[in-house]
């Protein structure tokens, strides 16, 4: 059986060093992905680009999107998600320090599944990447990809 993958968008390696080592913490053992700006995103989703050629077939599990990211942020990342038929269904959880109202807002109004603002402190950034990843990996029933 293949490991499920998650998708980090995130262009901090603070933050993507942070997160790699809540999931050894938690010995989460899927594959991580991880892409630094919204349009290499696109380009893993919909195998274009650097990855033209990547199996489609396999998405992942869960994309945990940051909303402030270089050349397309966030929100016009899930915003194209939703409009693609291969990638629509895919659970995308909002992982950001933004405490915006409008940024919530908006995230739900464009599909997001989860808004989860990061925390500061390791231990609670650590217990949310477990929380994430036993539910959406562990127990969500993924709805059928097109």
């Amino acid at each position: 059986m293949q490991k499920k993958v998650i998708l980090l968008v995130e262009d901090n390696p603070s933050d993507v060093g942070l997160t790699k080592r809540a999931f050894e913490r938690h010995r989460i053992h899927n594959d991580l992905m991880v892409v630094e700006d919204g349009q290499e995103a696109l380009d893993y989703l919909l195998g274009a680009g650097a990855y033209c050629g990547r199996d489609t077939g396999l998405m992942p599990a869960v994309i945990l999107l940051d909303l402030k990211l270089p050349r397309m942020d966030g929100l016009a990342v899930l915003k194209s998600i939703r409009e693609h038929d291969m990638t629509k269904r895919l659970p995308v959880v909002i992982l950001t320090s933004s405490r915006e109202e409008q940024d919530v807002a908006m995230s739900y109004d464009l599909g997001a599944n989860s808004y989860i603002r990061k925390p500061v402190d390791f231990h609670q950034f650590a217990e949310a990447v477990r929380a994430l990843d036993l539910y959406w990996v562990v127990l969500n029933e993924p709805p059928p990809l097109k």
